[in-house]
């Protein structure tokens, strides 16, 4: 192989059938690559365990639409002082706070499922989950803006989707195992052992993140945290083209997640597969993830905005089929082309976001991308009221992925401002 090809800009980037990894040459990247597969680990596996658990307590989509609506309210509240702390301060310290606070609510959970209280015989006991609901928005709204941020003082922008790729290869590659996990912890051992792991997983991304050294700069501001996150939406707003991505995605969003969350409905009431059934799903879904995030992470940097909405296109038409299948094979073909979708809408999104953001707003800017986990629980309470009344939880699903296909569309036809991002 000649030099040119070794070599690249600057003599950093691999051999093309090397570029996929390209960022692990960095040992910081490591080490938060590190404390990104403990977070996601115990993230995964609440997905599945705290659903399931709640929902198996109430048998009520209602309540379980509420659950997600409890982790909404304060993420949605607090992300953006996370990005005005973000902007202010080492990220690295916000990181080591926000894992050692997770760890100790679920740890505060596996407690009370432990000593019994929080079971069946207790009724009303399910409150418990709604307020470790509340604490893990609180934690993640203030956190989340760090966690994205600080990806790019670590890599750099070049680098950008190489590393956020990555980021998401972890997390589906962990939706591969952690469910299935997950699914066999509750059927051995009942649901405070899945807790334990999950507080065992925060304390290791907390052993990670000590070792990381400081990155980026902090910026020392005499206005109040108000006028920063003002200032951050007066340069969203002026930005038109950040705007109207930010707002594209978040709706994405909005329409394509509460399936994740009433999946408990799914396999109990219409597959009929049961927790075994769902861990299977969940860790399927991360095949197609994991195929997109290894493609996307060796793609140069054009043409992204098409990917993007290529790829909401996918996420679309696969859960409309998923929400109307009765048929279990069909329904594991969906879920591997569901994976793929949001995977190619995680990376294209924030890659996108973060290389056209001044460093400055930065973090501010991904405080309002990082309301996507808040938007994701409001839209779960919404198609959970709509899933307890005569709609039905396949129309709700399957409604909101029709919308998502023709929202696509129309941003593809009449917007090419995003159709045109490279």
């Amino acid at each position: 192989m000649d030099s040119e090809g070794l070599e690249g800009s600057g003599g950093r980037i691999s051999p093309h059938f090397l570029r996929t990894f390209d960022s692990f040459k960095n040992p910081v990247f490591r080490l938060y690559y590190g404390a990104l597969l403990g977070q996601r680990a115990a993230a995964n596996m609440q997905i599945m365990a705290r659903s399931l658990l709640i929902y198996r307590l109430t048998d009520s989509a209602t309540i379980l639409g509420a659950m997600s609506l409890a982790n909404a309210i304060p993420l949605l509240l607090l992300s953006l002082f996370g990005g005005a702390i973000a902007d202010r301060v080492q990220k690295k310290y916000v990181l080591l706070i926000g894992q050692a606070c997770s760890a100790f609510i679920s740890l505060g959970i596996a407690i009370s499922l432990t000593t019994g209280y929080l079971s069946a015989e207790h009724e009303g006991s399910w409150w418990i989950l709604i307020v470790a609901s509340v604490l893990q928005g609180t934690v993640m709204g203030l956190m989340v803006p760090s966690r994205q941020s600080i990806v790019p003082e670590i890599v750099g922008e070049e680098q950008l989707m190489n590393a956020i790729a990555l980021n998401n290869m972890a997390m589906n590659s962990l939706r591969l195992f952690a469910p299935a996990v997950t699914g066999f912890l509750i059927a051995a051992f009942d649901f405070q052992a899945v807790y334990f792991t999950m507080a065992a997983m925060y304390f290791i991304a907390v052993v990670f993140i000590a070792f990381m050294p400081h990155t980026g700069r902090i910026i020392v501001a005499s206005r109040s945290v108000f006028a920063d996150i003002l200032e951050g939406f007066r340069y969203v707003w002026q930005r038109k083209t950040i705007l109207i991505l930010l707002a594209f995605i978040l709706v994405v969003i909005l329409l394509s997640r509460p399936y994740l969350t009433l999946m408990p409905i799914f396999v109990d009431d219409i597959l009929k597969v049961g927790e075994t059934g769902m861990g299977i799903l969940l860790s399927i879904s991360g095949v197609g993830a994991i195929i997109g995030a290894l493609v996307l992470a060796s793609l140069p940097n054009r043409n992204r905005g098409v990917l993007l909405l290529v790829g909401c296109l996918v996420l679309g038409s696969a859960l409309i089929g998923f929400s109307f299948s009765k048929s279990w094979p069909l329904s594991i073909v969906l879920i591997v082309l569901v994976g793929l979708g949001q995977t190619a809408r995680m990376t294209l999104g924030n890659t996108l976001v973060q290389y056209y953001v001044d460093d400055d707003y930065r973090g501010r800017v991904m405080s309002i991308y990082t309301m996507d986990f808040g938007i994701t629980s409001l839209g779960t309470f919404i198609a959970g009221l709509m899933a307890d009344t005569a709609i039905g939880i396949e129309w709700t699903t399957g409604g909101f992925a029709m919308m998502l296909v023709i929202l696509t569309l129309i941003v593809a036809v009449f917007l090419p401002r995003i159709r045109n991002l490279q």
